[in-house]
């Protein structure tokens, strides 16, 4: 690893949300193509079709990162340029992201990789995806794959973004691709995206390059709606669910006994792991990412089964979230205390608000201003304790499609016509890029 490094200040971006071409040069389906197109799933019956079209522009949209002085950017691959079939590379889906990162070395900007963020590839489905467990080998094979392609080239590599999103939201819950409804399945996709992690960074160790890799949780501290023991006990369950499920996987080796309790009554404990997959999962990386956006309130359901959000109680974004930058604080403190002392960086922070363009052009988002001020400041205090974070990458470059959302929500720090495709600077734009610029005087 690199010791002494600055901290680092950088945008993040979604291969499905912003790239659209989703048949150009070889592509083929993924998981969310199809669930976009299926009805009802997608706010007003939006897809990623266009999405931001970055697939055609990105050259401007690297324009963009050099105007605002960022010093990395992460971004997505998808799965199914790379590999349209199983076992089979697509060199013009190569050639785009090679590109990509040889724009932006020029531009000395650091090229971050997620390897998988929610896009698996249809073909992969077909077979029962991530509830298959030869899915893990062939998003083994994936990722190694841009190992020897990209090598030494990328700065850092995210295994996995939001396993919980993936595993719980696409295969208990329904929320997501595939949208599947069923414990056993969201439980069996969870260990196999862990497991997925555990012996992709194996392989990455054993290649010798010079970049670093890691896995990205999403966490949304959760606290009691009331005082009552009911309300208190859903919390304890919603948080082993949310949380616990992977970072006590990831560092302890072990899943929580409510989740196992559970998955082996639904089951009837016929979900068996192999003897060293907890091993794997545990093996060490070199850093932990994190996306925080709010907290959450948990109270339990009428009639004791169950749980549910609590109302917000202090000023919230678009998406009804409550603005607390607080609790990542506390988040922060909770993982330094019970599960690692690696590095850990914001890999995602951002806030959709409904956003106006002006005749001129201009976008004056304060609301995301302050919320991106507040939590660079809470990022800064939590430094300041020794809390050992050592990037931040502000979500999102640019409005996007929003998953179930669809164009509903903007994240960006860009405004998106999506008529013209044409990207215009915010207020909180310029608020970023003059931070960037004034901590940068500060390294001097």
């Amino acid at each position: 690893m690199r010791e002494r490094e600055s901290f680092i200040y950088g945008v993040a971006t979604s291969a499905f949300q912003i790239e659209g071409s989703p048949k150009a040069d070889g592509r083929t389906p993924s998981i969310w193509d199809v669930f976009t197109h299926m009805e009802g799933k997608i706010y007003q019956g939006h897809t990623a079709d266009s999405a931001c079209e970055h697939y055609r522009y990105w050259e401007e949209d690297m324009e963009r990162l050099t105007w605002l002085g960022a010093d990395a950017y992460r971004f997505s691959i998808s799965w199914s340029r790379i590999f349209p079939e199983k076992h089979k590379v697509n060199q013009a889906g190569v050639r785009f992201y090679m590109n990509l990162v040889e724009n932006l070395e020029a531009r000395g900007i650091k090229p971050c990789v997620t390897i998988y963020h929610w896009d698996l590839p249809i073909w992969a489905q077909r077979e029962g995806g991530w509830t298959n467990r030869k899915c893990v080998d062939w998003y083994v094979e994936y990722a190694t794959y841009l190992f020897q392609i990209f090598g030494d080239h990328i700065y850092m590599w995210f295994t996995q973004n939001e396993p919980f999103c993936s595993g719980v939201l696409g295969h208990t819950l329904g929320m997501h691709a595939p949208g599947y409804q069923e414990i056993k399945s969201g439980f069996l996709a969870v260990h196999h995206l862990l497991l997925s992690h555990g012996k992709t960074v194996r392989a990455f160790k054993g290649m010798n390059l010079s970049g670093r890799i890691g896995i990205v949780l999403n966490v949304t501290p959760l606290y009691p709606d009331s005082v009552s023991p009911a309300d208190l006990k859903s919390t304890q369950f919603a948080d082993a669910v949310s949380h616990r499920m992977f970072l006590e996987a990831l560092f302890k080796g072990k899943y929580p006994e409510e989740v196992t309790h559970l998955v082996n009554r639904i089951t009837r404990g016929k979900v068996k792991f192999h003897r060293h997959d907890m091993e794997v999962i545990a093996t060490e990386c070199d850093f932990l990412g994190i996306n925080y956006y709010t907290r959450g309130l948990i109270k339990t359901k009428s009639g004791g089964i169950g749980y549910e959000a609590g109302e917000p109680r202090v000023p919230t974004t678009d998406m009804g979230w409550e603005v607390m930058p607080y609790a990542l604080k506390e988040m922060i403190e909770r993982i330094r205390a019970s599960y690692t002392n690696l590095p850990i960086y914001i890999t995602e922070n951002g806030a959709a608000y409904p956003d106006s363009i002006t005749e001129t052009g201009e976008i004056h988002d304060f609301d995301r201003v302050e919320y991106i001020k507040r939590h660079l400041d809470i990022v800064a205090e939590i430094n300041r304790d020794g809390g050992g974070i050592k990037g931040y990458f502000l979500w999102s470059l640019m409005d996007n499609f929003e998953w179930q959302e669809g164009y509903s929500k903007r994240f960006g720090i860009f405004y998106v016509d999506y008529e013209t495709m044409i990207r215009y600077p915010k207020d909180s734009a310029y608020y970023y890029k003059a931070y960037i610029e004034a901590q940068k005087r500060d390294r001097l």
